[in-house]
């Protein structure tokens, strides 16, 4: 039972990455439509993230309060009545309205995903589930493009969408009971392979015992989400740019290039899922993040540009097991009690360094050099790496404690 149920988690997370692509693949035409202009896509962006880090930051509250399985149905109810009001808007303004439900419903799915999975699933079923992710925000842009290729019906494309966030809804709704039955059966499972060490841990970070906010470290892992969001957004988002005008390289060549960044990212999580049989968490987080620094590292070298393409394939291969493995350790990190709290108080810190640190260098970069990316990008990424060192040695007191 708990493998078929985990193909529904799957499920889910796919349709959650589908929506995420699908603005910047439609604006240029929507905008026209909408007789707005192109920044205005930042705007709808923005507003669709700040309510993600909204619901993600009062996730541990409403799954107490409701549990998983109601959350995420409701969540996905939000998000496929929010791409049908984007299908349907007649101006800029219903827009805006609309993209607040989609973020509300965004946030909602993903940190209660990531908690359900992060205390009931092992560690590699946290990678595979964020390599579906990938698959969905592939997904997107070619579904979006196969109904604007020809006539330009964005607003079918966003309605297809939404009939698939409807048919999950309806998967969703018969399977409501299973979700505590899993829960329940997982718990036994896992309470019995619990170490000592786990287990003082557990104690020592009880719920009542100091409010979740203020577990110690748990303002270490914020930075670190913040840092690893900044890095991955600025490379998706900058790295094309850096080629076309520091490595004099063809527009269209460029898009490619990043694209296997993402690329790295998605096969990467699938390979992480089977290395977690044989390395830890902290260990992959430790490896991935000298791996993507190295990789940022071959960006900056007088080499010929084929260096940069390996380049960006590295870092994205080095981000792929950071993220999923961070929010499967929280449980291990801050107890049991507290993680689904902690897990939303991550998501909103990753959805604020991905909303802010790509502007961050873009207005360096307008005031300076587009030349400065490689350089701005390892300065994260160390502060990522200080960020998560200083975290497991507060780990290792509290345990040692």
């Amino acid at each position: 039972m708990a493998t078929f149920f985990l193909i529904i988690i799957y499920l889910a997370f796919i349709s959650l990455g589908l929506p995420d692509s699908m603005l910047g693949s439609a604006w240029p035409v929507m905008r026209l439509d909408m007789n707005a202009s192109l920044g205005t896509a930042g705007v709808l962006s923005m507003v669709i993230a700040a309510n993600t880090i909204v619901s993600s930051l009062l996730s541990g509250t409403v799954l107490r309060l409701f549990g998983t399985g109601k959350v995420t149905l409701v969540s996905c109810i939000l998000t496929a009545g929010a791409l049908v009001g984007f299908s349907w808007s007649p101006s800029l303004i219903w827009l805006v309205l609309f993209a607040i439900p989609l973020g509300l419903g965004a946030g909602s799915v993903d940190a209660g995903l990531n908690s359900y999975v992060a205390a009931h699933y092992k560690a590699h079923h946290m990678s595979w589930l964020h390599c579906f992710w990938g698959v969905g925000a592939s997904l997107g842009p070619i579904i979006m493009a196969s109904f604007m290729a020809g006539d330009n019906l964005w607003r079918q494309g966003y309605l297809a969408v939404a009939g698939i966030q409807f048919l999950l809804v309806i998967i969703l709704f018969v399977t409501l009971p299973l979700w505590d039955k899993v829960a329940k059966s997982s718990k036994v499972v896992q309470s019995d392979h619990e170490t000592p060490d786990q287990r003082k841990e557990e104690t020592a970070h009880a719920p009542g015992t100091v409010k979740s906010w203020r577990v110690r470290g748990v303002n270490l892992a914020l930075l670190t989400f913040v840092f690893y969001s900044g890095v991955e957004a600025s490379v998706g988002l900058w790295g094309s740019s850096f080629l076309v005008n520091i490595k004099d390289l063809p527009a269209a060549t460029a898009a490619q290039w990043v694209s296997l960044f993402y690329v790295g990212i998605t096969v990467g999580r699938m390979l992480t899922g089977f290395i977690t049989f044989k390395v830890n968490n902290r260990m992959l987080i430790r490896y991935g993040q000298w791996v993507a620094l190295a990789g940022t590292v071959l960006l900056i070298l007088p080499l010929p540009s084929i260096v940069s393409l390996a380049g960006l394939m590295i870092i994205g291969l080095g981000l792929a097991p950071i993220f999923p493995c961070m929010l499967h350790e929280t449980p291990a990190r801050f107890g049991k009690g507290h993680a689904p709290s902690i897990i939303g108080y991550q998501m909103a810190a990753a959805y604020t360094g991905s909303t802010l640190v790509p502007p961050l260098l873009g207005l360096l970069a307008s005031n300076s050099t587009i030349g400065i990316f490689p350089m701005f990008i390892i300065l994260f990424a160390v502060a990522m790496i200080l960020c998560t060192e200083r975290l497991n040695y507060f780990v290792r007191k509290v345990r040692v404690g």
